[in-house]
């Protein structure tokens, strides 16, 4: 008797199991994307794309999946797990920040019979996942094993921002971008990216991050994560220590910059000892702890904020320590010199004569080997007051009127006839309103490209029509 009740258990607990599996595939997606391509290289011009990634139907009526899943998409549809009916999705929100996107499905039969999946904690190191999707190698649902390697802040190849990320063991391919990781029947992240040519290294945005997106965008606008637009060097040089009055028993990290448009100007300044963000230990290598013995970057205590809300600051200044309060207000692309990566847009340009000038983008960046050196090392700049962006001569179209300067490319121009421009919009109106016979561009070490005016726009046309390019400009312009 007491075996056949046993066995009669482990039979019940084997069918919750199968049941509660079950539950969870039905709320698996695979999407489809058409995506319109920008060439960064070739502005004026595009491609298309179709691709496949995965998602999860959650709380509200919405499927989570990866931004890059859905990045420039002109057309989506969504398939639910054990079903051929395709469904029209749209964009509902988009965090290219976090790689988070939230998709909508006007149809109600899409959602017939799924319970919604729901949001676990943070997991721990050697916690065990499951992944879910539809990567390459089949058309079915995969669902591979893993355990939780590590958990830290790792740059998110998407934005090329850096946020806290949960590294896994658990295979990962292409194809698994969106889809949910779950421990214990719950989603602790989503699939986001692998390490190529690795073993199984793939990386999920962690649940606390997506739980910040879903909160950002209840008001049905998008804040985004904040940027304190300070820099900081590390406090582990005993030298350094000693010069600040620095012991044993004080940690943190030197403010040695501070943006002209951040949110801590007049709050903080350089020279500055950071000791503690919320009451949270900086230690001297830049870390905080968020559990016991876990530590990674200090701006996780920034991440856990909204736009908006206010940070106190433990600062050390002039060898005496004390609190202040901030409210974060800038983003990334509110304090460096050069904008994160953009999706969901045509790139700026503009054509003068043949000679094709744009901002320096990270994605133009990522588009060319050429200057990259000098280039990217604009790109860890930060904004001054009276510059907020670069702007380059991306090409030269040859022609007659070009000759001799058709190896300019990647070009970065520092002034307009002698004067400085603050962004392209600035330097776009500076080229427009130009009376001068000649347009003389130069950048920062002298060298010159000279543009004869009349010549250059009775040739424009021409230029354009060899070409085969249809605007000389692009649509935010011409708008």
């Amino acid at each position: 008797m007491k075996l056949l009740f046993t066995i009669l258990l482990s039979t019940l607990f084997l069918s919750a199991n199968i049941q509660q599996e079950d539950t969870t595939k039905q709320a698996i997606v695979k999407i489809y994307t058409v995506a319109k391509i920008p060439n960064y290289q070739a502005p004026w011009s595009s491609s298309m794309r179709s691709s496949t990634g995965s998602g999860a139907i959650i709380e509200g009526g919405y499927i989570l999946t990866n931004a890059h899943v859905v990045a420039n998409q002109v057309f989506l549809e969504v398939q639910r797990y054990g079903e051929r009916k395709r469904y029209i999705a749209k964009v509902h929100a988009v965090s290219h920040q976090a790689d988070l996107a939230l998709l909508k499905v006007e149809e109600k039969a899409f959602f017939e019979g799924v319970k919604p999946l729901t949001f676990g904690a943070l997991p721990e190191v050697e916690q065990k996942i499951v992944v879910y999707g539809f990567p390459m190698g089949g058309s079915t649902l995969s669902a591979t094993i893993g355990v939780v390697s590590r958990v830290e802040h790792h740059v998110y190849a998407h934005s090329g921002e850096t946020f806290l990320a949960v590294q896994v063991d658990a295979a990962v391919n292409p194809g698994n971008s969106g889809g949910p990781a779950l421990s214990d029947g719950k989603i602790v992240g989503v699939v986001m990216q692998v390490i190529s040519k690795s073993q199984n290294i793939g990386y999920l945005v962690p649940v606390d991050m997506v739980q910040h997106f879903i909160t950002d965008m209840k008001d049905g606008k998008y804040d985004g994560f904040g940027e304190l637009g300070i820099g900081t060097q590390k406090l582990e040089n005993p030298a350094m220590r000693r010069y600040y009055g620095l012991d044993d028993n004080i940690s943190g990290k030197l403010i040695d910059k501070i943006v002209y448009s951040s949110s801590l100007k007049g709050i903080v300044k350089e020279g500055d000892i950071l000791t503690a963000i919320d009451g949270h230990n900086i230690e001297n290598d830049g870390t905080v702890a968020f559990r016991k013995h876990e530590f990674t970057d200090y701006n996780y205590y920034v991440d856990t904020h909204q736009m908006g809300d206010t940070i106190t600051l433990d600062i050390i200044r002039d060898r005496k320590p004390m609190k202040v309060k901030a409210t974060l207000q800038n983003r990334a692309d509110d304090v460096y010199l050069v904008k994160t990566t953009r999706y969901d847009s045509m790139p700026t340009y503009f054509i003068y004569g043949g000679y094709v000038f744009s901002p320096l983008t990270r994605n133009l960046l990522r588009a060319t080997n050429r200057n990259r050196l000098k280039l990217s090392n604009l790109a860890l700049k930060w904004q001054t007051e009276y510059k907020n962006e670069v702007v380059v001569l991306l090409k030269v179209l040859a022609s007659d009127i070009s000759r001799g300067d058709n190896n300019f490319g990647m070009w970065a121009i520092d002034k307009v006839n002698g004067e400085t421009f603050k962004n392209f919009k600035e330097f776009y109106q500076k080229m427009e309103a130009v009376t001068n016979h000649y347009i003389v561009l130069e950048d920062n070490d002298g060298v010159k490209v000279v543009i004869e005016k009349k010549e250059a726009q009775e040739k424009q046309s021409e230029i354009l029509k060899k070409y085969n390019i249809q605007f000389d400009k692009s649509i935010d312009l011409r708008d």
